[in-house]
């Protein structure tokens, strides 16, 4: 089994920063108890568990999309855009994820802070993979370290919790020859598999949607990482130190605790994936190389790139191909969006089932959220890949 724990090296660097001496605080801040606490919203669940953990018994951070909802497709409601423009603390993955929050975001006032992860230094970032059968290419030299972000950077820790993503190692899959087949045979199960969500036809997306939610190229699905949920938590504990100087360390000290609680979580993760490396599987959209990457794991193609957008007969096809060159023993469905395209998959193909979810949708949201959303879909992969092992 391949050593990953470089993946976790710096959660244990950053938690030394609760030993540092504090940085100079400005005078005359606003008190964080109660109702004066820092306003933060947060877009999604496993963001909104990070902050709630950092701002644990001092302020409760909001949460725009919960539940089953997908923040692909998202529309803010008049109390969420509310609290938007009250916020002092804005915390979002990217625009190519939560498109819904690009406009709103342009008419806050100067004084809110806005931070947008994908841009915070020393996260690891990949490369969004083009089409569904992924092939070794699409793996390699994928890697892009935020180091070069100056203007995002924060002295206090520069020389603790920033830097160590180097160790981040590529992990290449085989490539696989496809065999040329009839491109019409799935043309019915595509065209009736996700008609809620367009009325032209569905083979006219199959190159659109390779490119439908970039963002330079990134990979928006960085906390499928838990490395990188060490990094969401110190840029977050950066933002707030600063906005509530008051308050800085109990910030810090809630930092170091959820730092620990992830080392923890990886090592037991860790354990758990040993038996299933090396077994492919196909997901749903391509939101987990994160998670493949950090553990070493062995997905080969996805349904759809962007599940805004169905695939069409050309991208079944090719994905059937890969099932049956690559042998995968599983297909991963996602609880935010109709399973149908899936059931057509495996009527063909035979493939075992299961749900992979990075939204945490059946969850509560909570401080012990975000680790939660990783075992769960850790635990997800393991029934499924494991079974007859």
């Amino acid at each position: 089994m391949p050593d990953f724990s470089p993946v976790f090296r710096r959660a244990f660097f950053a938690a030394s920063l609760a030993t540092l001496p504090l940085i100079a605080i400005p005078a005359g801040s606003a008190s964080a108890h109660g109702d004066d606490a820092p306003k933060v919203v947060t877009s999604i669940k496993p963001i909104h568990s990070i902050a709630s953990a950092i701002m644990k018994d001092i302020g409760e951070p909001a949460l725009l999309v919960d539940g089953a909802s997908s923040p692909h497709a998202y529309s803010l409601r008049p109390s969420e855009a509310r609290a938007l423009s009250e916020a002092d603390l804005v915390v979002y993955v990217s625009h190519s994820l939560e498109g819904f929050l690009q406009k709103p975001l342009q008419t806050l006032s100067k004084s809110s802070h806005q931070l947008e992860l994908v841009a915070v230094e020393g996260m690891a970032l990949r490369k969004m993979r083009d089409g569904g059968a992924w092939e070794a290419h699409q793996h390699g030299d994928h890697d892009e370290d935020h180091a070069g972000h100056d203007d995002h950077a924060h002295d206090e820790h520069d020389d603790h919790a920033h830097g160590d993503h180097d160790d981040h190692n590529e992990h290449a899959h085989d490539d696989h020859a496809h065999d040329d087949h009839d491109k019409d045979h799935h043309h019915d199960d595509a065209k009736e598999a996700d008609d809620h969500d367009h009325d032209h036809a569905a083979d006219t997306h199959d190159s659109d949607e390779d490119h439908h939610h970039e963002h330079g190229g990134i990979d928006p699905h960085i906390w499928m990482d838990p490395a990188n949920g060490a990094s969401i938590a110190i840029a977050i504990t950066d933002e707030l130190v600063e906005i509530d100087p008051e308050h800085a360390d109990a910030y810090r000290d809630n930092l170091k605790t959820l730092l620990a609680s992830l080392t923890s979580l990886g090592n037991d993760l860790r354990q758990k994936v040993a038996p299933i490396q090396g077994k492919p599987y196909v997901v749903f959209h391509d939101a987990y190389q994160y998670l493949e990457a950090g553990f070493g794991l062995t997905a080969v193609g996805s349904i759809t790139v962007s599940p805004d957008q169905k695939p069409g007969a050309k991208r079944l096809h090719e994905i059937e191909d890969k099932i049956r060159d690559t042998g995968a023993v599983c297909i991963f469905a996602e609880p935010q969006f109709r399973p149908a395209v899936v059931q057509a998959v495996v009527s063909d193909t035979g493939i075992r089932t299961g749900t992979l979810d990075p939204l945490g949708a059946d969850l509560k949201a909570g401080p012990d959220t975000y680790q939660q959303i990783l075992a769960q879909n850790v635990d997800a992969l393991v029934d499924c890949l494991g079974q007859g092992s």
